[in-house]
């Protein structure tokens, strides 16, 4: 399997410090300090529930925090106007969980919506290119006519990617890549996000709790657990610990592969 790829920069393109959010009277994240480094794909850990979904919405100001800084490729999406935000979400691709497609266009017209409807500029030509593009990073270049509901779980997975990475995104968000895909398609999954992070040169938050994934995909992962982040490190600095949190964890997730 491909293994993510080394890291030498240590420019950040996301830094949070200080952020707590609340919904009513429970506290999700208590002062959550996270960084992460140009070309790296970093794994976020934790129990259902915990709050990593919360903190990549909160990454593109899908939700707002009650205090803390929050500063993506250079501007504080706290401070930033609408048109600024807007911008700043092009350069942003969020894998959802449920890939997101529109079960009513083909393979082709879900990838070239995002692209037609924020680059109308482009050529009938273009877009072909660009469509065909994203679709050969993902291995599915023959299934531009088919219909989402034609496709294996799989394979809306990776489609829901290419419709991502038609922007050209400079991070990549991925929510739960491998929920509910089987352990061989979500080994194909790992891999397309280490041939993303390589072809693409992106850096990436992998929101899981499956530890395979997080092995096969993280250059470092970053355990939140209680509102915050108990741990960040290399897999086995992470897991190398006597913190009883972390061994309950890795005993009741991991399955280990060859």
């Amino acid at each position: 399997m491909q293994a993510p790829q080394h890291i030498t920069t240590d420019e950040p393109v996301i830094s949070i410090k200080g952020l707590y959010k609340s919904f009513g009277d429970l506290k999700v994240l208590k002062g959550v300090d996270f960084t992460l480094f140009k070309g790296e794909n970093v794994a976020v850990l934790g129990k259902s529930g915990s709050g990593k979904s919360v903190l990549i919405k909160i990454f593109v100001s899908l939700l707002k925090p009650d205090a803390g800084e929050v500063i993506v490729l250079g501007k504080s999406v706290t401070k930033i106007d609408e048109k600024e935000l807007n911008a700043l979400r092009l350069r942003i691709g969020f894998s959802f969980q449920s890939s997101a497609l529109y079960d009513s266009m083909n393979i082709y017209n879900n990838l070239a919506f995002p692209l037609t409807m924020n680059s109308k500029h482009l050529t009938k030509k273009e877009v072909d290119h660009a469509v065909e593009e994203a679709l050969d990073a993902v291995g599915l270049r023959e299934k531009s006519s088919r219909m989402p509901a034609d496709l294996s779980g799989g394979q809306r997975k990776r489609i829901g990617i290419a419709r991502t990475l038609i922007l050209k995104p400079e991070i990549m968000l991925y929510d739960e890549p491998t929920s509910g895909l089987d352990p061989v398609t979500s080994a194909e999954i790992n891999e397309l996000i280490n041939e993303v992070q390589q072809r693409y040169n992106t850096s990436s938050v992998i929101i899981t709790h499956d530890l395979t994934c997080a092995k096969s995909t993280a250059n470092r992962v970053a355990m939140l657990l209680d509102g915050k982040f108990l741990k960040t490190g290399k897999f086995e600095e992470v897991f190398n610990s006597e913190d009883e949190q972390i061994k309950s964890f890795y005993n009741y997730n991991f399955i280990q592969t060859p």
